[in-house]
């Protein structure tokens, strides 16, 4: 069996399919657990509250809603990572993680009531149809579009292999809607976009919840080497804005620059519940150097990679303070096909730090240089972060819980500062000690080469 764990915002699936039945240990071992005689009182409560709504509520209930909201109430109150899914929930995330699904190709976003189309993805289903970035996609199969959630409208592109939907357009500069039949395919989802900077390499991890990360991550690394001849001078590791994800692809990808060592503990609620992974030997950047980017936006998986690199020295980490999730969650199967998300365990660094309300503090702190309107607009607003969530897990190792950070990153790679710094550390262009990487910036951004992208990892429905 193999168990994967997730942090924030994605699932571990601690799954086994044996002949048509899915295995879980952890449900067993709970489920043997003595039950204490007050749960009895509290269930019969519970069923008194049941009866008197199904009774006395000005309108008949539902019934299966009531129980699915009282399930959610249990799971839900735990702590802010905790919930139940319905089983179209569950579905989807299973569909995530796999990192492909039917649908049409494009990356898109909500606007004045209609999907406008950012980029139609290359050779994809939209793609070969003539559909354009820019588009309005107004009506799927003759049915309006307006008034539908960002979520609803995915769900009605997405669909079976094969299976056609039929796409009304307003394009700028036609005068008449266009009709357009895309038929269905399988999209596969890459997390990572990397590209060339100079005699260095770029990648950056949006996400852990595809279970192929480390694969296009390794795609990654053999394209700069290719495209450098070997001769690269050190790789920028951007995981700024990533949520997190699968833990087994945080702990693949930590693996993938480590040569040997611990690379993180997890510790449940009994004292036999502790779990070590160590590195496997062979380092797929050769022992180039690493630099690391955080920001506020930077949680559990991402927290995890970075947290082990900086243990070992392996990467510099440079930035802003990241989100602080230092727990593990675990995905388990309910009979009606729906799932509960539970917090199972903590996961601790190589050298035994919970970063849990915490967070990261990057080696060299560079804060990123906010456009003026922005500057207004945050001033009066606190950053988010994990010690800000109510219900969240106290960390009794902290003297003091840490605040959040700033997570913006400009679009342009000649306005990202921290971007720049990174690469003028690469150079030797930042000092080597101290926790301020400002002096020499602008410097850095006079000498740093263009950019010559290579690939880029779509993201969208």
């Amino acid at each position: 069996m193999r168990k994967k764990e997730l942090a924030l915002g994605a699932f571990l699936i601690a799954l086994v399919v044996t002949g048509g039945f899915l295995f879980m240990p952890l449900v067993q071992r709970e489920s043997a657990q003595a039950t204490s005689p007050e749960i009895y009182k509290n269930l019969e409560l519970f069923g008194d509250v049941l009866e008197r709504v199904r009774a006395e509520y000005v309108e008949k209930p539902d019934d299966a809603k009531l129980i699915e909201n009282a399930i959610k109430g249990l799971v839900n109150g735990l702590d802010p990572h905790s919930a139940y899914l319905t089983p179209k929930e569950f579905q989807d995330e299973q569909a995530d993680t796999r990192g492909e699904f039917g649908g049409l190709g494009i990356d898109v976003m909500m606007e004045d009531g209609a999907i406008k189309v950012i980029a139609p993805l290359d050779n994809m289903p939209a793609d070969r149809a003539g559909v354009l970035a820019g588009d309005a996609i107004t009506a799927l199969d003759g049915q309006t579009v307006k008034g539908l959630s960002m979520d609803a409208a995915v769900d009605r592109m997405r669909g079976a292999v094969g299976s056609p939907v039929t796409l009304t357009i307003q394009r700028k500069g036609a005068t008449n809607p266009i009709t357009v039949k895309v038929i269905r395919d399988i999209i596969k989802i890459n997390p990572v976009q990397y590209s060339v900077e100079g005699d260095a390499g770029w990648i950056k991890v949006k996400s852990f919840e595809n279970e192929h990360t480390t694969e296009y991550l390794q795609k990654a690394v053999e394209d700069i080497k290719k495209a450098l001849d070997g001769k690269v001078s050190g790789y920028v590791l951007d995981l700024r804005n990533n949520p997190g994800g699968l833990l087994d692809q945080a702990i693949d990808l930590s693996d993938a620059f480590l040569d040997k060592g611990s690379i993180v503990v997890t510790r449940g609620r009994n004292a036999e519940d502790i779990e070590r992974t160590t590195a496997k030997p062979g380092d797929i950047a050769d022992g180039k150097p690493v630099i690391v980017l955080l920001n506020g936006g930077s949680a559990s998986a991402s927290e995890v990679v970075a947290g082990a690199l900086q243990d070992h020295k392996r990467a510099t980490l440079l930035g802003t303070r990241s989100f602080g999730k230092g727990s593990v969650q675990t995905l388990i199967p309910l009979a009606n096909k729906g799932a509960i998300r539970v917090t199972t365990a903590r996961y601790f660094t190589p050298s035994g730090r919970s970063i849990q309300a915490t967070g990261i503090e990057p080696d060299y702190v560079v804060e990123p240089e906010l456009p003026p309107e922005l500057k207004l607009q945050l001033a009066s607003v606190p950053f988010e972060s994990e010690a800000q969530l109510r219900g969240h897990l106290k960390n009794a190792a902290a003297t003091e819980e840490g605040g959040g950070s700033i997570s913006y990153v400009p679009k342009e790679k000649e306005k990202d500062n921290q971007l720049q710094a990174a690469l003028a550390l690469l150079r030797g262009q930042l000092p080597q000690t101290g926790n301020k990487a400002t002096d020499s910036l602008d410097q850095a951004r006079a000498t740093t080469p263009t950019s010559s992208p290579l690939a880029n990892g779509p993201s969208g429905g």
